[in-house]
């Protein structure tokens, strides 16, 4: 079944900026969208999702009350709801493999057992810009039409990505979302930006770093954040990197150098420092081989609990 927009289906493939100038509805969504001013996020409550990352929960959740992800540029962030259960997923999505990341963001709402109530899948798509090697505008093809390919109807509601979310400064283009947040509860969709990007910041971001796929880290029944076990392959010439300037470090491990914000180059140092330490994850972070568990403690903040067994 088809991606529908205002209850019409979409004709694809068009680019993000013909598709709103068809559906005068999701240029005004857009339109308010950016406009908004940044609201800071704080901790409690809040599940932060990385790059590669999906979470998926419903408003029945006592843990958690806002999923988020920021510092998207070329990447995109999804946000999938069914508007009957309330059941409600978001993903940062890069581009490395979207025909296999579109089914498993759907099958994560699905997985809610209700799903066949009354209500319908709607999403909303953010992030990128006009970058100078088109991955944003090739991202934004490859989810409008992964979604269109689903066997459910899709219903989009927002579309503010790429050329709808590009501004334009001394000749150069810059993304104007970097976040979303999206409340479980009331369904509201905002612009972002967080803080506290926890917990394992630098050992999740070391996973997406080397090329691990788009993975699920929450599990709604039990209110658990799962990490792991991953591992991965040494990081190839990590010392190399580790020895090169911010401005090589930016043009060879950035896709858009010159719109990234400005803790890139720290944080790229940081996971490149942490799989130096780590080669082999599997020994020396996942001891017994299993996962780390975190639940949210009474004031709302990510407490790592002991693995079922130890």
């Amino acid at each position: 079944m088809p991606l529908l927009v205002d209850g019409r289906r979409v004709r694809l493939p068009q680019s993000a900026g013909d598709l709103v100038r068809a559906h005068p509805l999701l240029e005004e969504r857009a339109r308010l969208l950016r406009g908004q001013s940044v609201q800071q996020v704080g901790p409690q409550g809040l599940l932060y999702v990385q790059q590669r990352e999906l979470a998926v929960t419903s408003p029945k959740d006592g843990s958690i009350s806002i999923l988020g992800s920021d510092d998207a540029t070329t990447c995109h962030i999804v946000v999938l709801r069914h508007t009957g259960n309330g059941a409600t997923c978001l993903t940062h999505c890069d581009g490395s493999d979207t025909k296999a990341e579109v089914p498993l963001i759907v099958n994560a709402i699905k997985s809610f057992s209700d799903h066949t109530q009354c209500g319908r899948l709607e999403v909303h798509l953010m992030g990128g810009f006009n970058d100078d090697r088109q991955l944003s505008q090739k991202l934004t093809h490859q989810l409008l039409s992964e979604f269109d390919r689903q066997e459910d109807d899709i219903h989009l509601v927002t579309l503010c990505v790429t050329e709808l979310n590009d501004r334009e400064e001394n000749e150069s283009h810059f993304p104007i979302i970097y976040g979303i947040a999206v409340n479980i509860k009331t369904a509201e969709i905002y612009r972002a930006s967080f803080q506290d990007r926890g917990p394992e910041e630098e050992l999740r971001a070391a996973r997406a770093l080397t090329g691990g796929p788009m993975i699920s880290i929450y599990d709604a029944k039990t209110e658990q954040l799962r990490i792991g076990p991953y591992s991965w392959t040494p990081f190839p010439h990590v010392d190399f990197w580790l020895q090169q300037d911010d401005k090589q470090i930016l043009e060879n491990l950035s896709t858009s150098p010159l719109a990234e914000p400005p803790h890139f180059v720290e944080h790229i140092r940081s996971t490149l420092m942490f799989l130096k330490k780590h080669p082999s994850p599997a020994n020396t972070l996942f001891p017994g081989n299993k996962a780390l568990l975190y639940k949210k403690n009474e004031d709302g903040l990510w407490e790592k609990i002991s693995s079922p067994g130890s």
